[in-house]
């Protein structure tokens, strides 16, 4: 009777509880039936990756020519100018080289002149010889009519026989001299063809020897301007290592310039996230230097056409007894709103995280056939080429016989130059 009256006294249930159970469960499946909306119709359209690094280019200045540091203009992490000069070296035996091609130059123009003044001599002589053929001949025939006067009076005794026998010899002689005559014109006027053809369908300016000895001129000129390294972009100064005195060979890495205002990002994404991702999707980017406060804007340029590994310095030998597989990842080229790079600059390799809007996959996987992207080209060092066009010319024509009164003021000029580069080189020192 006791233990049924103590079964009666427990409570059936505890209904505050029960109540607490079925709200957690009810908030529970809220949420997931929520985070499931969100995630269909959000998070379902962005892919993301933490695996971001800024890139860019790192242009790397390295000298074209051998030679010795006099000067340094441009230390770490200085910004510096397209075409602002940035290493000299001692120019001494540039100048020296630079000087005995002007003077090979000059002399050879003079010889060319010698062979067209030699054509015109030629031609005087065939005039002399055909005048000396003349004059034999009109002798040649003078005396072969006092032969044939002579000859019938021989035999009458008119004419002596010696006498006779004396013409006859002047006639032979008088025949000797004309075919001589006649073999200088034609001596002389092979002659003017033999040197015709060194002179034939040119001018003195484009004499195949000129154009060699100018050649010459501007192989030295461009070296003596490349003893002065100039910044083929504008940018900030990394990695030098360039000392005053140091001796360089050509293509010793100095210094390198780098434009912050131009870098891109490279995302790294899984190969399961590449099912969506286009060229021109937007992206929206943070950097850990400034935390999730700062959003870049940015589109999608480019996928890459393999993966990490594959181009890896020590590729994955998969083909190996042992193998376990590894999510690989290719990289993709986002490029950077210019308006947010002015507003926070980023530095090379800083951390990234990118996400991409994958809502829209009409744009395409890989770049189109013959669409390249923007062309990168340095007006910096085509200068060199021109003032070594306008040096040669003034050689020629000072050395021609035509130098007008604006070459001679060009030429000057021109000297001014080569010496201020000097004088600064000086100065350097």
């Amino acid at each position: 009777m006791n233990a049924t009256t103590d079964n009666a006294a427990q409570p059936q249930g505890n209904p505050a509880r029960k109540k607490a159970l079925t709200t957690v469960a009810a908030v529970v499946v809220a949420a997931g039936l929520a985070y499931s909306a969100y995630w269909a119709l959000v998070l379902n359209h962005f892919e993301t990756t933490d695996n971001a690094y800024v890139a860019g280019n790192v242009v790397q200045i390295t000298p074209q020519v051998a030679g010795t540091v006099v000067a340094i203009n441009a230390n770490d992490n200085d910004h510096v100018k397209a075409g602002q000069w940035l290493v000299r070296l001692d120019p001494t035996d540039a100048k020296i080289a630079l000087e005995q091609a002007e003077a090979q130059l000059a002399q050879t123009v003079r010889e060319v002149r010698t062979l067209y003044a030699n054509n015109r001599t030629q031609g005087a002589q065939i005039a002399l010889r055909e005048a000396d053929l003349a004059r034999a001949q009109s002798e040649l025939q003078r005396l072969q009519a006092d032969v044939d006067r002579r000859q019938p009076l021989v035999a009458s005794g008119a004419v002596g026989q010696e006498e006779f026998n004396h013409a006859s010899s002047q006639l032979a002689a008088a025949r000797s001299s004309a075919e001589a005559a006649r073999a200088g014109v034609l001596a002389a006027r092979e002659q003017l063809a033999s040197s015709q053809t060194l002179t034939e369908g040119t001018a003195v300016d484009q004499h195949p020897n000129v154009l060699r000895a100018s050649a010459r001129v501007r192989e030295a000129y461009v070296a003596l301007q490349r003893m002065e390294l100039q910044a083929p972009v504008a940018g900030y100064v990394a990695r030098r290592n360039v000392q005053l005195g140091q001796r360089l060979q050509a293509g010793a890495p100095l210094l390198s310039v780098i434009a912050l205002d131009q870098v891109w990002v490279e995302a790294n994404f899984k190969e399961s996230q590449l099912k969506n991702l286009r060229i021109g999707q937007p992206v929206e980017l943070t950097a850990d230097v400034y935390g999730k406060n700062v959003v870049y804007h940015g589109s999608v340029e480019g996928l890459g056409a393999g993966t990490g590994a594959a181009f890896a310095l020590l590729p994955a030998q998969n083909a190996t007894g042992n193998w376990i597989k590894v999510v690989q990842r290719v990289p993709v080229r986002v490029r950077l709103d210019p308006k947010d790079l002015v507003d926070h600059p980023l530095r090379l390799g800083l951390s990234m995280e990118a996400r991409t809007d994958v809502s829209k996959t009409d744009g395409r996987m890989l770049a189109e056939a013959g669409a390249a992207s923007q062309e990168q080209q340095t007006e910096v060092f085509t200068q060199d080429n021109q003032e070594a066009n306008q040096r040669v010319q003034q050689i020629i024509a000072q050395n021609s016989g035509t130098t007008t009164a604006a070459q001679r003021s060009s030429s000057g000029a021109g000297a001014r130059g080569t010496a201020s580069l000097n004088g600064a080189v000086a100065l350097a020192r």
